[in-house]
């Protein structure tokens, strides 16, 4: 098992998050377990290289 970092907030009623990885993809839910939920789902997604053009956020070290 893996952990993955997230951001998320409730915005009235629903509970709205990404991965801090791929912050172009966000997903809603109605509970905090169920965004987790789609969460886990959107992650298997990008990463099942089915997919075209995922983004992704990475760090670059530079002198």
């Amino acid at each position: 098992m893996t952990t993955k970092k997230y951001v998320y907030w409730q915005d009235d009623q629903m509970w709205l998050g990404y991965l801090e990885e791929y912050p172009d993809y966000w997903t809603q839910a109605e509970t905090e377990n169920e965004l987790k939920e789609n969460l886990t789902d959107i992650y298997k997604e990008l990463t099942s290289g089915t997919i075209p053009s995922v983004r992704r956020l990475a760090e670059l070290e530079v002198s």
